[in-house]
């Protein structure tokens, strides 16, 4: 019996196809799993599968030497012209890249100031020719404008579960216990929680995401929190506990500079530090513009580079 159309698509494979290239073009099984770098017996192993999917015998032995039969004359045309006719896909898409321009908005929560630039840096390197429009949120804003669809994307962390929000997770962001060097605790060899929640803590605004992540952990742990000053950035509760005002959770990426000179420490307590992605979110029925699928591709593509990037600046 024929195979349909979709039978013999949902059999077939682009790596079966490439080893049998491989096969019919060094005329044997041993110099074509050579030539891709493979074994000789995962190279038989493909071609095995290939012929079950067609049901066709495509090389046969005569004698030592290796044949192809009619049908496989017919997959190596097959073949050959469908690869020609990605590589001209391949090379049209490239042009698109080098030719993408526009505007990217985004919408960034504010803890995520100190990654961003970075993402931007080596996507901007790649497409020059991109306008990049920022505004800088609170979750709570964020949300809202998730909602009214202003942006192209929005980047932010502690992303809501059952909305229909597309995300993308590209870095932790570690919320650690601070205070300055100058605090009774620091003298301490060990901190409860219990004893750093006691202190006059400084906190973000509400519809903050940073608060809401430490208020969560603290519903979590039954923990009770009692703020004594609300402050409507990272940047100015950080100077505020160098001053001597407080303590606070912070995420560690926008102190690092701080704890290397000593004018903060992070404390070591139990169930810390709070963890929680960044991520790159747009609406599941909003369909991104070229240039935010562009970027959305970027960041995914270097998720890995961006993970060890950042580890790299923890420690050095």
């Amino acid at each position: 019996m024929a195979l349909s159309l979709q039978q013999l698509v949902s059999r077939l494979s682009f790596r079966q196809m490439q080893v049998f290239q491989a096969v019919y073009q060094q005329k044997g099984y041993r110099k074509a799993a050579e030539y891709l770098g493979l074994t000789q017996p995962a190279v038989s192993s493909q071609m095995r599968h290939l012929e079950n999917a067609l049901e066709q015998p495509l090389f046969e032995y005569i004698g030592r030497q290796l044949y192809c039969t009619e049908a496989g004359e017919r997959v190596a045309v097959f073949i050959e012209r469908l690869f020609g006719q990605m590589g001209e896909l391949q090379s049209e898409l490239n042009l698109l890249r080098e030719a993408l321009s526009g505007d990217l908005r985004l919408s960034i929560v504010s803890s995520s100031q100190t990654v961003v630039p970075y993402l931007l840096s080596s996507f901007l390197k790649e497409f020059p020719a991109v306008n990049v429009h920022i505004d800088v949120v609170n979750r709570t804003q964020a949300l809202e404008r998730l909602k009214l669809n202003i942006d192209d994307l929005v980047i932010m962390a502690m992303v809501p579960e059952g909305r229909s929000l597309s995300t993308l997770p590209f870095l932790d962001n570690e919320l650690i216990p601070v205070i300055n060097n100058q605090h009774p605790l620091n003298k301490q060899t060990q901190v409860s929680a219990k004893q750093f929640f006691a202190e006059p803590m400084l906190i973000r605004e509400n519809g903050s995401g940073t608060r809401f992540a430490v208020e969560h952990h603290c519903q979590q742990h039954r923990l009770q929190i009692k703020p004594t000053m609300e402050l409507s950035s990272n940047e100015s509760i950080k100077h505020a506990v160098i001053a001597g005002l407080g303590v606070a959770i912070l995420p560690r990426l926008s102190v690092i500079a701080e704890l290397r000179t000593g004018q903060l420490k992070m404390l070591e307590i139990q169930d810390f530090p709070i963890r929680r992605s960044w991520c790159l979110v747009h609406p599941m029925g909003k369909y991104p513009s070229r240039v935010a699928q562009a970027f959305i591709d970027h960041v995914y593509e270097r998720l890995e580079h961006i993970h060890s990037f950042f580890m790299n600046i923890e420690l050095n």
